[in-house]
């Protein structure tokens, strides 16, 4: 097999360990070049881990999430670049404040998107991943996360546009993740109920019809990757001040996610190749995939 290219596409460090990571893990064992492109250095974000809540760590925000992100990439075998823009932060209230001045939801799209072209031009993607049109959550930074990955995905292929930024390339797929699937809630939810357990997912799916898992209908691509989902929680613990050990993120049992849920899911948004959904593999239908 020819060397295959998997870029993967991410608003701030600790998403790349959150949303596919073990695809991503998974495609690196069997060969595959894979590129995390992080557009912002996460300046901005809360400190989750109350552990990592102390001055010290407040001061040097910026570095502390550069040496995180260095220690995730290493877990996951992965290259990684950083695309340089500053983290908007996550506005709260009644109404919302302004974002922050200078920051990356406030870039002109075609500043952002001619940096990514130009990563997308030098490293040649054959698959690209993002996030849909939502942003996964309506973060700022992940809704225009997706907006300037698709402008690149489009623009990287025209000679025409950002002829500066190098050589057009043709990415042939470009899929946006889908991990956050009420169906797979009420399969692990069942599952502690199961063994006597409460399980922490009750108050998510009260709050969720599942008439309403629109996501789930979205998806078209299905990752059989459970092999890696210890790999990938080593990745989202070395993001120590974004992920708490005690969160709810780690009290399902590995043998019940490997067992009852074994993919990672996502939808295929653009294709320059022929398709037959749905796929167990984001480089079906690209030459040289055996």
């Amino acid at each position: 097999m020819s060397e295959l290219r998997l870029m993967a596409v991410h608003a701030h460090p600790d998403d790349e360990s959150s949303k596919g990571a073990a695809t991503m893990a998974r495609y690196v064992d069997e060969g595959v070049r894979v590129l995390v492109v992080t557009l912002t250095g996460g300046e901005r974000g809360d400190i989750l881990n109350p552990a990592m809540d102390l001055p010290e760590v407040h001061g040097r925000m910026a570095e502390i999430r550069r040496e995180e992100m260095a220690k995730a990439a290493a877990i996951l075998g992965v290259e990684h670049h950083w695309l340089g823009f500053v983290d908007s932060g996550l506005p709260e209230g009644d109404p919302l404040p302004p974002l922050p001045e200078g920051c990356f939801a406030l870039e002109p799209l075609e500043v952002p998107t001619e940096a990514l072209v130009r990563v997308i031009r030098e490293f040649k993607p054959h698959v690209m991943t993002t996030y849909d049109e939502n942003g996964g959550y309506p973060h700022p930074d992940h809704i225009r996360c997706h907006q300037v990955s698709v402008a690149a995905y489009e623009a990287a292929a025209d000679h025409l546009l950002y002829p500066d930024a190098g050589d057009p390339w043709s990415t042939h797929k470009l899929y946006y993740n889908h991990g956050f699937l009420r169906q797979r809630m009420q399969v692990l939810q069942d599952e502690f109920a199961k063994n006597g357990q409460e399980g922490p997912f009750a108050k998510w799916l009260e709050s969720w019809d599942p008439d309403e898992d629109l996501l789930a209908k979205r998806v078209t691509t299905r990752i059989e990757c459970a092999k890696y989902f210890t790999q990938r929680d080593e990745a989202l613990l070395a993001h120590a001040t974004q992920i708490d050990p005690k969160s709810f993120f780690f009290t399902t049992p590995m043998e019940w996610q490997q067992r009852l849920w074994p993919t990672e899911e996502f939808e295929l948004a653009r294709s320059r190749v022929p398709v037959r959904l749905p796929e167990t593999d984001l480089f079906t239908g690209i030459e040289g995939r055996e």
